[in-house]
């Protein structure tokens, strides 16, 4: 799996979404302004989460969008999916040609990607976008030069 950009704007623009709550509807200007992501790229996602039924949109000059279920019923893995994210990292179709066989050592190696994959998907499918609102997130003792967050 590669995190692309579409899950992780949509991801930020959601945690900002959420982070709005005492203003019911958001424009997409202003997700664009604050988070310095193009207003047509969050155009692009946002037909995808609406479609979904993530966010809900309203029209008029109150207009914007509102996340249409709670941030604690929403599912990191739900909303990568909406955005067609591809969660698998074992994918072999990406490897070779399908008609090719495997050699011996291909197909050990292939067990530890499938169980990667699937670890992450378990660690996203268990996070969900109230954990990142609130700030429940803590840095992976063993990692801890992969993340560092900056205000600047």
């Amino acid at each position: 799996m590669k995190l692309n950009t579409q899950g992780r704007y949509a991801l930020i623009a959601l945690v900002d979404l959420s982070t709005r709550h005492e203003k019911k509807r958001v424009s997409l200007s202003e997700i664009s302004e604050r988070q310095n992501i193009s207003l047509p790229y969050l155009e692009q996602l946002f037909v995808k989460l609406r479609r979904a039924g993530i966010v809900k949109s309203f029209r008029g000059s109150s207009g914007g969008y509102a996340i249409s279920k709670s941030p604690e019923s929403l599912r990191v893995t739900d909303i990568l999916k909406a955005v067609d994210q591809d969660l698998d990292l074992g994918s072999e179709k990406k490897v070779r040609p399908v008609k090719e066989e495997k050699t011996k050592e291909e197909a050990l190696s292939a067990k530890m990607w499938e169980q990667l994959s699937a670890n992450i998907y378990v660690f996203l499918h268990q996070m969900r976008l109230s954990d990142i609102v609130t700030d429940q997130l803590n840095p992976c003792p063993a990692v801890p030069h992969f993340v560092s967050i900056s205000d600047s």
